[in-house]
């Protein structure tokens, strides 16, 4: 059995092979229950969330992820989500690896979020906002800088602190008036545990990508509803997307958006089925929540590109 540790896991995760292992992954699809998730009661904060996220594909791998999501872990300077992927034959049953899962879960969720951005942002988009500066910023910008031109990268977010330490590892600049810098930018990713609206319909121009990586709950949101009806709104999985994910559930709930206005999935895009951006002044929104075949994929490349 092998034992990736987070530097091994990144190292067999380089962008170019872990997009190409996800577009496959998507086109070939696999056994993807939805998620488990479990509310876990911490006195005098603000719930964690346990995740159990299970794929398989006959007669060859079964991954399962265990994640730990402790939102205020920030007060205890810890990251806020703790992951272990575990690999097994589909064959024998027998554990083929375990694998740094926090490492794996940034790698493949902003992988899929720059899949997502090679179909829906301009070619041509070269300014990147990115609103959060948690522990999965950082792999965003570097994911979308892999299949766009990005010359600028502009942080927001609310712990000035934070932003600016992010700002400096990516080569950045700090903004600190959100609604201005959205109108500014060419693609605007979000990775934040936001119960409101952060990136307002109103503020977006035309031609603008939106990556909302972050509320993943009905009560979080990242987006107003004016977004959400102005956009062609694209998803990872309506499935996931629609029993999760609170900016399209809040929508839905206020009756101005309905799942039918989804225009296509990951996979379809993936395999051609449905076009992804038509013109440069679309606006386009990617939502996404994790899916377990994301896991699968990149669990199976790092145990693959381990062994040779």
């Amino acid at each position: 059995m092998k034992v990736l540790d987070a530097q091994q896991t990144a190292a067999a995760l380089a962008w170019p092979a872990l997009l190409d292992a996800l577009r496959e992954g998507f086109k070939n699809g696999c056994k993807s229950p939805l998620r488990h998730r479990h509310t876990i009661a911490i006195p005098g904060e603000q719930d964690a969330s346990l995740l159990l996220m299970p794929a398989w594909q006959s007669g060859s791998y079964i991954g399962v992820k265990h994640v730990l999501v402790v939102p205020e872990n920030h007060t205890r300077n810890r990251p806020a989500v703790a992951a272990s992927y575990f690999l097994y034959s589909a064959v024998s049953g027998e554990m083929l690896a375990v694998i740094d899962g926090s490492e794996l879960t940034n790698r493949r969720t902003a992988g899929a979020s720059a899949l997502a951005s090679s179909y829906l942002s301009r070619p041509n988009a070269s300014h990147l906002l990115m609103v959060g500066a948690g522990g999965l910023a950082p792999y965003l910008v570097s994911a979308h800088k892999a299949v766009r031109p990005i010359s600028r990268v502009s942080v927001w977010a609310r712990d000035i602190r934070k932003a600016t330490q992010l700002a400096t590892l990516v080569g950045g600049d700090v903004v600190t008036d959100l609604n201005e810098a959205s109108a500014n930018a060419d693609i605007i990713s979000c990775a934040t545990l936001s119960q409101s609206p952060l990136i307002l319909g109103e503020h977006i121009r035309a031609g603008t990508h939106v990556d909302l990586v972050g509320a993943f709950t009905p009560s979080m949101r990242e987006s107003d509803s004016a977004l959400i009806q102005a956009a062609n709104v694209y998803v990872d999985t309506r499935d996931g997307v629609l029993s999760e994910g609170g900016d399209l559930i809040q929508p839905l709930n206020e009756g101005v958006f309905k799942p039918s206005d989804i225009k296509a999935e990951l996979r379809e895009l993936c395999l051609g089925l449905v076009d992804g951006r038509k013109d440069a002044n679309e606006v386009t929104v990617f939502k996404s929540v994790g899916a377990s075949l994301e896991d699968l994929a990149a669990g199976v490349l790092a145990f693959e590109a381990s062994a040779t």
